[in-house]
């Protein structure tokens, strides 16, 4: 069975493969303090609960937009599961021709995101990934890399209220019931929801001005399915576009 481990700046996610059906899949907080074997303790008991074995695990893959931890996930690879993971980066066979000034500046998780959608739905595409960043990437019609935008994640405008503006209060991101709200809290709910709604909806528009192709629209990551039904732009949420696409990667590379 093929694990495959995506490190974000909030969150690691795991999914366990066999073949191409995803088995399992599991999600924790990203935390650089911790070592290998705390992760490790972790993983056992995930792996226990879906009666799964870590000798089960006979290949894996690792994308990572933070360093300290890639070598933190390379190290349980080689310590629990005894073998050496593959590492998206510099040198992978991707399949994708990317257009980027410097295409090493672009991050492993945008990369994979845009191979899965493509090998996925065979068509142009824009996918937003609702991450500790938004990030949009567009994919044209032959399946080449064209770029994007990077805007910052909802978690990220919501913290950044809550610390630089004294009187109000930490909250939870969810649809409020009026735009035009009558309490505090549902205030900043209004203006953080409705405010990316209009955000998504405002970059593909422009998006579709400078392109000369259709393109559908997948959204993913953790709140794209809080985001997506208010959309007039998202076609389509696929949760585990990162996961599938990981999986496709290491398919490419054997």
């Amino acid at each position: 069975m093929l694990l495959v481990i995506d490190v974000g700046n909030s969150n690691i996610v795991l999914g366990m493969y066999d073949g191409k059906l995803l088995l399992r899949s599991w999600r924790l907080s990203t935390d650089k303090s911790r070592t290998s074997d705390e992760y490790a303790v972790l993983l056992h008991t995930l792996f226990n609960q879906a009666g799964l074995g870590f000798s089960g695990v006979t290949a894996s893959i690792i994308a990572s937009v933070v360093p300290p931890l890639t070598g933190v996930m390379e190290a349980i690879c080689h310590d629990f599961f005894k073998l050496k993971p593959l590492v998206v980066g510099s040198g992978i066979k991707t399949g994708m021709v990317i257009h980027y000034d410097n295409p090493l500046e672009v991050g492993v998780d945008r990369i994979v995101n845009s191979v899965a959608g493509f090998e996925k739905y065979a068509c142009p595409l824009v996918i937003i990934d609702f991450g500790t960043a938004t990030t949009f990437d567009y994919v044209s019609g032959k399946g080449e890399y064209c770029g994007g935008a990077i805007a910052p994640g909802i978690g990220i405008s919501m913290e950044a209220l809550f610390q630089r503006a004294s009187k109000l209060p930490r909250i939870d991101i969810i649809r409020p019931p009026k735009v035009v709200a009558k309490n505090t809290v549902n205030s900043m709910q209004s203006g953080i929801f409705f405010g990316y709604v209009g955000l998504v909806d405002g970059i593909v528009g422009r998006i579709r001005t400078e392109s000369d192709e259709e393109f559908r629209v997948i959204a993913t990551g953790g709140l794209a399915s809080l985001i997506a039904p208010e959309s007039e732009t998202i076609d389509e949420v696929d949760e585990n576009l990162t996961l599938d696409g990981l999986r496709i990667l290491y398919e490419r590379n054997l």
